[in-house]
């Protein structure tokens, strides 16, 4: 994460300027840009939006979004995977899916990027869990490796292939491997 060179903002002042690409986040009175996701990142962001939807979306019982911007409990963060149950999706005037998500996500999923700060990416899953999130994920491709943390619970690391990885009860059906997991990478 690259922080940006800038006076101390509000958070109302931060939601006003432009977004940027990759993505500023807002953090304890600080605005970090993201890093740029390079290829595994992507594949496996990419891959587990997909799978999870495939499993949640067709009953209407959560829905996973990349890169969505998630505004609450004074920091405006952007997840690599934001999960939100179906009933928690904010809707606009027209019963559309919002713009503006102003809250935490249910499930958040964090992928390490190269040169990334694991302490400030478990800081907003931590976050996360204290607002009431479900779940949160921080996976490492380099190490092949998945922290897991519940709610009120000593974070879990699972590295076996075979192991299989914890999800939020209301999406109990998704079952993913640590090897299927990483075996995403491969072509």
């Amino acid at each position: 994460m690259v922080q940006l060179p800038t006076k101390t903002l509000t958070l109302e002042e931060f939601l006003k300027l432009p977004e940027t690409k990759p993505a500023s986040e807002y953090i304890n009175g600080q605005i970090i840009q993201k890093p740029m996701p390079q290829g595994k990142h992507s594949i496996l962001q990419g891959e587990l939006v997909s799978s999870i939807n495939a499993v949640v979306k067709p009953k209407k019982t959560a829905l996973a979004f990349p890169e969505l911007r998630c505004t609450f409990g004074g920091r405006s963060i952007v997840p690599d995977v934001a999960v939100f149950a179906w009933k928690r999706i904010p809707i606009d005037e027209n019963g559309d899916i919002a713009n503006v998500f102003k809250a935490a996500p249910d499930w958040i999923i964090e992928i390490l990027s190269p040169d990334q700060s694991p302490t400030k990416v478990i800081g907003n899953i931590l976050h996360c869990l204290k607002q009431g999130c479900r779940m949160g994920w921080l996976i490492d491709p380099d190490e092949r490796s998945l922290l897991i943390y519940p709610p009120g619970q000593q974070p879990e690391i699972l590295q076996e292939e075979q192991e299989i990885l914890p999800v939020p009860d209301l999406f109990g059906n998704l079952q993913l491997t640590v090897g299927q997991l990483f075996g995403l990478l491969k072509l």
